[in-house]
């Protein structure tokens, strides 16, 4: 099913799930929330303050960012805001509540980081009430009711991926070629024109220690090679795409394992067209954004595979200040509040908000490669695996052992497809989890 998170000048209320997806935004609190208070970063807050716990805004640009947000938006509550990484999440979500013993009183993550902790959150049908008016899509709120019926976690932002390229890459586009409507093979074949032309690749990813490019394989290349990314893992259509994904490594920058974030080798110049988080491409275009396009991902056999990252503010069972954690979730879903997230952040809105005319221009790009995503006819969404818990990054170095198995040591495909999806299985088998999408349905996800 298709679905559109952004229409025209509007975020449309049909967000980009296809059953989903994750972004941000933000500018003024409502009435509610006015006097004086402000961010904390320190994590304790001092009584009477929301400490609040996210797996968003990690990096210490993005975090620094969205603690002025909180300061300038959530007048009325004083929040200490600390980024931590999924594991550290899990664990503390599930110790403090596990033990009675709760100093946290909002949490903020993916969708996969909520869902393993759905009994330990309060339900929030009385927040969902309250801004009932402000156009989250359904499907949004949808997997915010984890049991089906209450509410687990209120949507707070999607985000997706997207491809930016400078347009000096153009000169190598083969003839009668769109970038915004390619094919694996014609990707494939253009960054092999502009290797030669240019003498170097020209293509990169950001496959360095911090880099996200695990979610390429998951979220784009296999979905659309194999329709799935966990049941298809080893399958014999997975071989043709990380056969294909040889071939492209074979004509991308080297310096690509350097890479955690695309947008300071594209400024640079060190690379011309890169496959990146919206987030970590919006400095890109710097100055020149008339120079650059961002561009939807290509389709393979079974469509156009692509990623959206769903996010959600949740209050866990014992929080200490519960009703102004609600507050600060109320005035996080202001449509002003979301498009400042959009502006500083790159996170885009899961309220209905018009979106101003000077909103960055690499913004206002991405938004137009998002939307091309979400509206293809033979779009197939991802999510980030769900459930994982403290498994998540052994799951996701699976990914990324797969490609350097593969594309830096030149293993044989299928012989490591066997192995690495050995290792996936033994751990789904040991979680007994539902799998995620594109994946069907089922009680618990295995390997074929």
């Amino acid at each position: 099913m298709k679905s559109h998170v952004l229409s025209g000048s509007r975020v449309n209320r049909r967000t980009a799930l296809g059953l989903g997806m994750g972004l941000g935004a933000g500018a003024v609190a409502g009435p509610a929330l006015a006097a004086c208070g402000g961010a904390s970063t320190t994590g304790g807050g001092g009584e009477g303050s929301v400490n609040f716990l996210s797996t968003q805004f990690e990096p210490v640009e993005e975090r620094g960012r969205f603690e002025q947000i909180l300061t300038d938006r959530v007048t009325d509550v004083e929040v200490a805001f600390n980024a931590v990484d999924a594991g550290v999440f899990a664990t503390q979500v599930e110790s403090q509540v596990d033990a009675d013993r709760v100093e946290i009183s909002l949490v903020g993550g993916l969708h996969g980081d909520l869902v393993p902790q759905a009994e330990r959150l309060i339900t929030l049908d009385d927040v969902a009430e309250a801004v009932a008016d402000r156009g989250i899509a359904a499907e949004l709120s949808e997997l915010g009711r984890v049991d089906g019926t209450t509410v687990t976690y209120l949507p707070w932002m999607q985000a997706s991926y997207v491809f930016a390229v400078h347009t000096q890459a153009l000169e190598w586009l083969p003839s009668g070629v769109s970038p915004d409507n390619l094919t694996y093979e014609e990707f494939l074949d253009w960054m092999i024109a502009a290797r030669q032309g240019n003498g170097d690749p020209v293509f990169g990813i950001p496959a360095g220690p911090e880099g996200l490019y695990h979610r390429f394989f998951q979220g784009f290349l296999l979905p659309s090679f194999t329709g799935g990314q966990v049941t298809t893992f080893r399958s014999p259509e997975a071989v043709q795409a990380w056969e294909y994904m040889a071939e492209l490594w074979a004509n991308s920058a080297p310096a690509s394992t350097n890479y955690d974030r695309m947008q300071e080798p594209l400024q640079r110049g060190e690379v011309m067209v890169a496959f990146d988080h919206v987030a970590r491409l919006v400095d890109a275009p710097g100055d020149n954004p008339e120079d650059w396009l961002m561009v939807p991902a290509p389709r393979g056999p079974q469509g156009l595979g692509y990623m959206v990252v769903v996010a959600g503010l949740a209050i866990p069972r014992g929080a200490p200040e519960e009703e102004s954690a609600k507050q600060v979730i109320e005035a996080l879903l202001e449509p002003e509040t979301q498009i400042e997230v959009l502006r500083q952040n790159a996170f885009f809105p899961v309220v209905e908000a018009t979106l101003p005319a000077d909103l960055p221009p690499a913004i206002a790009l991405e938004a137009g490669a998002v939307r091309a995503q979400q509206e293809a006819s033979d779009a197939l969404v991802s999510l980030p695996p769900v459930g994982l818990g403290e498994r998540d990054g052994e799951v996701s170095q699976i990914f990324k052992d797969t490609f350097r198995a593969i594309c830096l040591e030149g293993e044989p495909v299928a012989d490591v497809l066997d192995a690495q999806g050995t290792q996936l299985d033994a751990i789904l088998e040991e979680l007994d989890i539902p799998c995620w999408l594109p994946d069907p349905a089922s009680d618990s996800c295995r390997v074929a």
